[in-house]
Order: C-alpha cells, then sequence, then structure tokens
C-alpha cells in the first residue's frame, strides 16, 4: 500500500483536512484536487493551497469547472425550471455531479490507484460521488475516511490538533458551500424541526434598503444580458448574484428526502437562482403553448429527481436534455424585474414570441379571431363527453 497513489477531492474544510492527513500519514501519495465550481476566488484557492502542503499533500491542483458546471447542468435547471420541493435550486446536488466527474478525469490523467472523499455516512454526497465513480471507472478504489470510521467533528478537531494543525476549527459554527447556482448552509438549527437559521449564518449580509430595477434578457432560454449589457451566461449569473445578496434575496430552508431514506433540512441562499427561474418561468408561460408548458413542469421535476439522485450518467438525462433544450426556441425576450429587501417582484415582459397577441382577442374583453356563433359551437362540441357520460350513467 506504500506510496498509493490516491487522488481526494479536497475543499480546505475540516473534513477533507482530516482525510488529507489521515491518508497521507498512512502512507498514501495523496494529490489533493479542488473543483471550483464558483466557490472560490482566487486568493481562496491559494489559501486551500497552503493549506494542502501544510495537511501532507504530494502535490495540489485547483480546476476551473464553471463552464462545464454551467453547460452540463446549470443550463438545464434554468430550462426546466426546477425547485426541489418548490423550493430548493439543487446548488449543492447539481456542484457534485460536476464536480465527482472531473475528479475522475484527473484521477485517471495522473494515474492513480484510488479517490477519497469527506462524505460522512448520513448524506447525500457519499452516494453522487461514489455513482459517478463506480460507473466510470469501476476498477478504481474508492476511500472515505469521515463514513468508514464513523467521526465526529470533535475526532476530527482531535485529531489534527494531535498532529499539531491549529487551525481554529471550532469558529465555523455552519456548514457553508458556496458555488454558481447559490450557497447552502447547515448548522444546528436545521437539524431542528422549529428552528430557522439567524441572520448571521448567511455569507451575505443585507445592506441595502432601496429598490433597484434590473431587466433580464434571454435568448433561447439562456441570460445573455442584464440592463442591456450582453454577456456569457456564467457572468450574467454571477453578477446577479452579486447585486441581489445585498438584499437578502433567495433564502429559505428546504425540508426533503434523501437519497439514503430519512428526511433532512438544510438553509440556502439563492438569489441569482431563483431570480432566474422565476423570470425564465415567467417568460415561457407568454412564449410556450399549453401543452409544452404542462411536459415541461412533469419532465422538469423528474429530471431534478434524477440529479438528485446521482442518476446523472443515465441516459434517459439526454433524452430530457434534449426535450428540454428543444423546448426553448421561442423563449426570448427581457423579463422586467424590482429588488427589494428580502423579496423581488416580476413586473413584465417584452418579447417577439409573446403569445399574448392582441390581435387574436383580448382575454375577457373582445374576442377578434372568432365569431360569437363559433363560440358557441365549439362550447357545445366541448360539452358532448360529458353530456354523453351523464345520459347513460344518470340514475334510473
Amino acid at each position: 500500500m506504500a506510496n498509493k497513489k490516491l487522488v481526494l477531492a479536497y475543499s480546505g474544510g475540516l473534513d477533507t483536512s482530516y482525510c488529507l492527513m489521515k491518508l497521507s500519514k498512512e502512507g498514501y501519495e495523496v494529490h489533493a484536487v479542488n473543483i471550483n465550481t464558483g466557490g472560490f476566488d482566487k486568493l481562496q484557492i491559494e489559501e486551500m493551497q497552503t493549506k494542502a502542503f501544510q495537511m501532507g499533500a504530494h502535490t495540489y491542483k485547483s480546476i476551473d469547472a464553471l463552464l462545464s458546471f454551467y453547460e452540463k447542468v446549470v443550463q438545464y435547471l434554468i430550462y426546466g425550471n426546477v425547485l426541489k420541493n418548490n423550493t430548493y435550486p439543487l446548488s449543492v446536488s447539481a456542484e457534485r455531479i460536476v464536480q465527482a466527474i472531473e475528479i475522475i478525469h484527473y484521477a485517471k490523467s495522473i494515474g492513480a490507484n484510488a479517490i477519497a472523499h469527506g462524505s460522512t455516512g448520513a448524506g447525500n454526497d457519499q452516494v453522487r460521488f461514489d455513482l459517478i465513480f463506480q460507473v466510470m471507472e469501476p476498477e478504481i478504489e474508492i476511500i472515505s475516511p469521515i463514513r468508514d470510521l464513523q467521526l465526529t467533528r470533535e475526532n476530527e478537531i482531535k485529531y489534527l490538533k494531535e498532529n499539531g494543525v491549529k487551525l481554529s476549527w471550532e469558529k465555523a459554527q455552519y456548514s457553508i458551500n458556496q458555488g454558481l447556482w447559490g450557497t447552502s448552509v447547515g448548522g444546528k438549527e436545521t437539524l431542528t424541526s422549529d428552528q430557522n437559521l439567524p441572520e448571521s449564518a448567511y455569507p451575505s449580509q443585507v445592506n441595502k434598503k432601496t429598490t433597484e430595477e434590473v431587466v433580464l434578457e434571454f435568448q433561447k432560454g439562456e441570460l445573455v444580458g442584464i440592463n442591456g449589457k450582453i454577456d456569457s451566461p456564467v457572468n450574467n449569473i454571477l453578477k446577479l448574484q452579486k447585486q441581489a445578496k445585498k438584499f437578502g434575496i433567495g433564502r429559505d430552508t428546504h425540508v426533503g428526502d434523501t437519497i439514503i431514506g430519512i428526511k433532512g433540512r438544510v438553509g440556502f441562499e439563492a438569489a441569482a437562482p431563483l431570480i432566474i427561474i422565476k423570470a425564465h418561468h415567467l417568460l415561457e408561460k407568454h412564449t410556450l403553448s399549453k401543452w409544452q408548458q404542462f411536459q415541461k413542469e412533469q419532465l422538469g421535476n423528474f429530471y431534478g429527481m434524477l440529479l438528485h439522485e446521482g442518476q446523472y450518467l443515465d441516459p434517459v438525462m439526454r433524452d430530457l436534455e434534449a426535450f428540454l433544450a428543444n423546448s426553448q426556441n421561442t423563449v426570448n425576450g427581457m423579463v422586467f424585474v424590482t429588488l427589494q429587501p428580502y423579496r423581488f417582484e416580476l413586473k413584465g415582459i417584452d418579447s417577439p414570441n409573446d403569445l399574448m397577441n392582441a390581435s387574436f382577442g383580448s382575454y375577457g374583453e373582445k374576442n377578434i379571431g372568432w365569431t360569437a356563433d363559433d363560440a358557441k359551437g365549439f362550447i357545445k362540441i366541448m360539452s358532448n363527453q360529458n353530456k354523453i357520460y351523464q345520459h347513460i350513467n344518470k340514475e334510473k
């Protein structure tokens, strides 16, 4: 086992820092890799590298997966208006899939014999990581020290202290996972059913008290511009998040069923994702047919469920992505949004594909494309099925 080459999914937090030191002391040649899906800036990456070498890493690498994350997952979450339990934009769930894929690619590129991660045995991430690893590289060994040893946070801190690490882990009262598609926040409150997270738990603090107007521009379902300035969807998401988080928008606590069968709660802060999904959905209401919307709602939820469950590599996901992408051909135009403290308002849209076209009539006002007799005949035919049923099955 000595000098066995191992890739560790490293975030710089307590769990993965414990794993790094523990495995390196056991004789593994640990190659720490961080997959950046939007949670780390240049300074944080440099600090993480310093910490990784302090913990015993043989090498450290940070892989920028922002564009990959958007193209593989986020754009389809927008197309599908995916909110788990009508609440959660699948921030962490979505990230883990792309991180696992990138880790496997990196492990294969350096000829690693094993992969390690810091997941516990009581959460969803262990399933997402292991599923991707086993499907993409069935022969590779998967090591998960926290899960295997059933360690507590206190056990990990004690071990690191005993080995000369003096970092202040105790100060981190909340587990925060930040990325392009939102930030999850876990703490003692989310382990209960009756407590919510305090204001101080969120990484973004509210400092905007007045309203601001924002115009979001979509082309084929993608966010291509903000306030008239055209940019890439990734940059636009980051810009909107920077602006909207100052209002405290997008905070909530998600309650859901975990992959392993238990209920769980997680707090989150996702200003840009929630605004984008709601704005995109409003634009779709104007530009898609009734049956497109009906099918999309079901298939979007199905896509989100499979993604949450770690089934990204199932071929049905490519089928669903094809449907979702094709449905976006007419989702073009601008959505007008007002940002306010802790909330936002969708004011309306302007689209060349708007099906709410006055030349065909105005709802509740006047009909242009048909006569009164046309309407009466249509209603009469529409009633046929129920009239026949009631006639045949009336009480005798």
